[in-house]
Formats: structure tokens, C-alpha cells, sequence
């Protein structure tokens, strides 16, 4: 280890290139009860060494969060194979509570199932031997993306008997992923603090190895604008997905802002919650929104983010799925109106 790629002294999470998602909005650390020691001048290490491009990434236009009870192989395979006509791809995330199958595994069973995984890889619960070993699996199977991140720290009433490793951060995951040939995605929230700082930072991930990148949730279209604006022109080139919440009732909607950087236009949930059929209006709310940031130049992607609803994991696909299939439905409209106008031009 260099001494550019030494742990920012006093980060829990022991990042060389953070700062992670998860500052607060008072710039608090995420896991103590002081400040973001990346806050701080110089509150930027140097770029990481450059790596080979991954292996090329197929974007989808639609990625949309897998949400199923840890360990349930059989409730899986029906919500992948609710999820997967209408839908391009789906998202395992990675939880702090509750312990599920390895990355290596939920793809073969997303696979099964008739899904194309994305799976989340992350650094909280894994050793670097262990990060290895599920990123060896996952290029001996050729099945899915994976998207490499540090991870959200561990409350400390959640598993205190647990020992949070964080062995490597996202960036440096992301070069060891690219370096075994696997198509590699990363996150990146662009309304944490700092703000300022966020486009770099996804540059940084390209340098390390990235093919694509996913955006955390923001409370404004124009959020993704600025954000995108500013990476391109810093030298961003991979293809981006941004993130649409969706949610149908008050507590879908709680949990998409649950974690630090993570927030949704509350003028939104009130008119969803409030409205006389809230599926219904969910579903168009989304898909508005999903319209608008593929409208962002460099946006090729929407991830349907969060729990969709509170009744139920088949009920969220169920939700899920409809919304997925009227965003394609939608984009498909407006890029054949696209087209024709442009074959009418002299």
C-alpha cells in the first residue's frame, strides 16, 4: 500500500477515496458522532491509477430494484419472473440487517429465473479475500454486472456482535472488479456533501475501471442535469442511469429516505399518498419523472429505486412491473416521434 492509498486517518469506514454517500447534511459522519474527516482540507486524495476499462457494460433503460425476503430462493423466482417482460434488468442491493445468499449466487437464481442481475457487491461485511473470491465467481459465471460499493455503515443497535470490515473502498473494489474482466458499475449520490466535489469523484471511479454509472436519487431533475453537466465536462464518458423512486403509500415512501444524501420532492409524496387511487398516481409519477432525467444528456437508464409498496414484496413488483413496462412504452412513443421528425426535415 502506497502512501496515497493509505485510510484517510480517522474515517470509520477506512476509505482512501471517499468521501462515501452517506455524509450528512450538517456534514456528520454517517457511523460516529463527528464530522467527515474528508470535510477537511485537502478534502480530496489524488486520482486512483488508471485501469483498463471493464468489460463492456450493457446498459438497461430499465433497472429495477429486486426486492424479496433474504433467503427465499422460491418468493425470488416469482419476482424476477413478474419483473423480468417488462423490465431490462434487476438490482440486488446490499443490506446492513439482514443477511442473504452471496452477490455469485442471486445471480445464478436471477438468471434462472429469467432476469438479467445487476448484484451489488460491497466492503462493510467482506474481507478483501472475501471480495475476491465472490468477484472470481461472479467473471467464472458471466452473468451479471456488478456494482461495486463501499456500503452504508451498520447502525450501531443493528448487529452489534458483527465486526464491520471495510478492507477496501468502492473505488479501489471497482479496479479489482475491472482488472478480472467483469463488467463493472458504481454509485455515486450527487446532492451529498461535497456537493461540489461529487462529479470528480465518479470520474475517479471511471479512472479506477468503471463501464457505467448509477445515481442515487435526488429531489430534482435538474439535480441529475447539473450533476451530469459537471462530470462530462470534467471527462466523464461512461453511459449513466439515474435513479426514479417509487413508491404508492406513506411508508414506500418513508424508506426512500431513510438513509443519509437521500431525499424525494415532498410536494411529490403528498400528491401520490393523497390521491384517490395512490397506485395509479405512483406509477405516473414515476414514469414522469423517468421521462424527464432520460431527457439529460448522458442519461441512457432509470433505476425504479425503493420498495414500490408497503403491501407486500409481489404487490411491489407487480407495481414495479407496470411502470416498467410504461416507461418503455413512453420512451418508445417519444423517440419514434423523434424520429420521424427529423426524417421530415429538408
Amino acid at each position: 500500500m502506497t502512501v496515497q492509498e493509505r485510510p484517510r486517518e480517522g474515517c470509520p469506514k477506512r476509505m482512501v477515496h471517499g468521501p462515501c454517500g452517506g455524509v450528512r447534511d450538517d456534514g456528520g459522519c454517517e457511523m460516529v458522532a463527528s464530522s467527515c474527516v474528508f470535510l477537511d482540507p485537502p478534502s480530496w486524495p489524488a486520482a486512483p491509477e488508471p485501469v483498463p476499462p471493464s468489460a463492456p457494460v450493457r446498459v438497461p433503460l430499465v433497472l429495477t430494484d429486486l426486492s424479496t425476503p433474504p433467503g427465499d430462493a422460491a418468493t425470488l423466482r416469482r419476482v424476477v419472473e413478474l419483473l423480468a417482460p417488462t423490465c431490462d434488468a434487476v438490482l440486488v442491493g446490499d443490506h446492513q440487517d439482514r443477511p442473504d445468499f452471496p452477490p455469485s449466487t442471486l445471480a445464478r437464481l436471477i438468471d434462472a429465473a429469467g432476469g438479467v442481475p445487476w448484484v451489488t457487491l460491497a466492503c462493510r461485511d467482506r474481507n478483501r479475500v472475501t471480495l475476491e473470491q465472490e468477484l472470481r465467481a461472479l467473471a467464472l459465471d458471466g452473468l451479471a454486472t456488478v456494482l461495486c460499493v463501499t456500503g452504508d455503515g451498520r447502525a450501531y443497535d443493528v448487529r452489534p456482535d458483527v465486526t464491520q470490515v471495510f478492507d477496501l473502498d468502492g473505488t479501489r473494489l471497482t479496479a479489482l472488479a475491472a482488472g478480472l474482466g467483469l463488467p463493472v458499475a458504481v454509485a455515486e449520490t450527487p446532492t451529498a456533501r461535497p456537493v461540489a466535489l461529487r462529479p470528480q469523484r465518479l470520474v475517479h471511479k471511471q479512472r479506477a475501471g468503471a463501464g457505467a454509472a448509477v445515481l442515487n436519487h435526488v429531489p430534482r431533475v435538474e439535480d441529475v442535469r447539473t450533476f451530469v453537466t459537471a462530470a462530462r465536462a470534467l471527462g466523464l464518458t461512461v453511459p449513466v442511469v439515474a435513479s426514479v423512486p417509487v413508491f404508492t403509500d406513506a411508508r414506500s415512501a418513508a424508506a426512500l429516505s431513510a438513509l443519509p444524501g437521500l431525499e424525494i420532492d415532498p410536494a411529490r409524496v403528498e400528491a401520490v399518498v393523497t390521491a384517490d387511487d395512490p397506485v395509479a398516481a405512483g406509477i405516473a409519477s414515476a414514469v414522469d419523472e423517468a421521462e424527464r432525467l432520460l431527457d439529460v444528456e448522458g442519461v441512457v437508464g432509470v433505476n425504479l429505486s425503493g420498495m414500490a409498496s408497503a403491501r407486500g414484496v409481489l404487490d411491489a413488483a407487480e407495481v414495479q412491473a407496470a411502470t416498467g413496462r410504461a416507461v418503455r412504452e413512453r420512451v418508445g412513443r417519444v423517440r419514434r416521434g423523434r424520429d420521424r421528425g427529423s426524417r421530415q426535415r429538408p
